[in-house]
């Protein structure tokens, strides 16, 4: 791997600033990346909690953050934003959660060896199935409920009957006839070129994120369909190196499981390199467990200072 490889890592992160702090740890062991943080706004006093290293930033400017809502590509924007102003010359740009961690050595050498690829989960959505995306759906809709709940109630309605053909709640901004859309996992690594041009591109037409503004899970879909509209498509990789376990309850559904202690066998005859969602107040061996796992230096003031935190 060329030592002089930078990566810039970028979080969204809204609890559990020691989980943090210990992923933090991993991505920085060997000073060849920097981390760029964002607080949802709601529990930015944790900022105080987070490791004070030179090559960690936390983001002055905080988003209430909500699952479902263009909040979530807000924050990532402003994260990229951060990224291209510190005028760094990184490789790649990898967007991550604070509830990620490292689970499997090897990722840098990945990156080095293939630095023009984009890494990132899509499909191509076709025509009948984006009642996500051409129906505007009010604030309320667009949250996360674990329980049985009316507003889940109207998403399941005004999905069934958009494919059906009739759509009660239209979204009113237009659509390029010539543009196709594509959605997968939010997460992402892509080269920081590919991070320039698409923050020129949502710059430079506005119309792109009016579209998406009142849009369901647009986070899902928002930068999937710039890389895919663009010569970038090319040097897709359909990969995001992460391991997820998915729900499939009324409470769980299309949300991933908290990985518990026995999940690690699955976790590793998985082969990726990051999995989620981990949850010290949940499961703290299991966190324990790839935070020594895999492996990083720690001087001995770093050893000092998690034991402070």
């Amino acid at each position: 791997m060329s030592f002089t490889q930078k990566t810039a890592y970028i979080l969204q992160i809204h609890k559990n600033p020691e989980q943090v702090n210990k992923f933090i740890h991993q991505l920085t062991s060997d000073d060849q990346a920097d981390v760029y943080v964002h607080i949802d706004k709601r529990n930015y006093d944790i900022r105080r909690k987070l490791i004070k290293k030179k090559n960690v930033k936390v983001l002055d400017k905080a988003f209430v953050c909500e699952w479902g809502d263009i909040s979530q590509v807000d924050t990532t924007i402003q994260l990229m934003r951060e990224v291209l102003s510190a005028q760094k010359n990184y490789d790649f740009v990898c967007l991550r959660s604070g509830q990620d961690l490292l689970v499997k050595n090897g990722f840098k050498d990945v990156l080095a060896s293939n630095k023009k690829n984009i890494y990132i989960t899509l499909r191509r959505v076709d025509k009948r199935n984006l009642g996500l995306m051409n129906t505007n759906w009010p604030k309320i809709t667009r949250r996360r409920y674990t329980s049985f709940h009316p507003a889940r109630v109207y998403r399941s309605v005004v999905q069934s009957l958009y494919r059906k053909g009739l759509n009660l709640f239209p979204n009113k901004n237009d659509w390029p006839e010539d543009y196709s859309l594509y959605n997968g996992a939010q997460w992402f690594s892509i080269p920081l070129e590919v991070a320039r041009y698409m923050i020129d591109f949502i710059d430079s037409n506005p119309w792109y994120y009016k579209y998406f503004e009142n849009t369901l899970c647009p986070d899902e879909w928002f930068f999937h369909t710039i890389i895919m509209n663009s010569h970038y498509r090319e040097d897709v990789v359909n990969n995001n190196f992460m391991h997820v376990n998915w729900g499939d309850t009324i409470q769980t559904r299309n949300s991933p499981l908290f990985l518990r202690e026995k999940d690690i066998k699955s976790i590793e005859e998985s082969g990726h390199y990051f999995a989620r969602k981990f949850d010290e107040d949940v499961d703290r061996s299991v966190v324990d467990y790839f935070v020594h796992r895999v492996s990083f230096d720690r001087s001995s003031s770093d050893k000092k200072e998690m034991s402070l935190n």
